[in-house]
């Protein structure tokens, strides 16, 4: 046995994140506003080597024209393992038509039923994820 195996913690390769991005839908945006970080949960859709999502006018929206850097995780907890990814990019408001229904054909919904009617693409400068083996619950007498 290799002494990774061992390791409680894997490091993904960019194959392995994409793949759970893939099965994903919901995660954590940060942005940087001034000299605050804002973070907003939201769900997403990975498509062609970037991510989407909708939104409305509002803090989210403002915070992205002010500082296009952001940084998107999502994860996973299971019984026995858990994983995240986090994507650092540049984040754009779709402009035009043709992106704009390229974006309603892909299968986002919004899990609150609010109206938000501005797809915001992710383009990533960078992937990583972790994989983590958990402890077993203790047995309970």
């Amino acid at each position: 046995m290799d002494n990774n195996d061992l390791d409680p913690v894997q490091v993904l390769s960019d194959d392995e994140c994409w793949e759970l991005l893939l099965s994903s839908s919901f995660g954590r945006l940060a942005a940087a506003v001034a000299d605050d970080i804002e973070i907003f949960p939201l769900n997403f859709v990975a498509a062609d080597q970037r991510l989407l999502f909708r939104t409305a006018e509002g803090t989210k929206l403002l915070a992205l024209t002010v500082n296009n850097k952001v940084v998107l995780e999502t994860d996973a907890i299971g019984r026995s393992d858990a994983w995240s990814v986090v994507v650092k990019g540049i984040a754009r408001v779709l402009d035009t038509q043709a992106e704009i229904d390229a974006a309603n054909a892909l299968p986002l919904r919004p899990l609150v039923p609010t109206l938000k009617y501005i797809w915001v693409e992710i383009t990533p400068t960078e992937v990583t994820g972790r994989r983590f083996a958990l402890e077993p619950e203790p047995e309970r007498y």
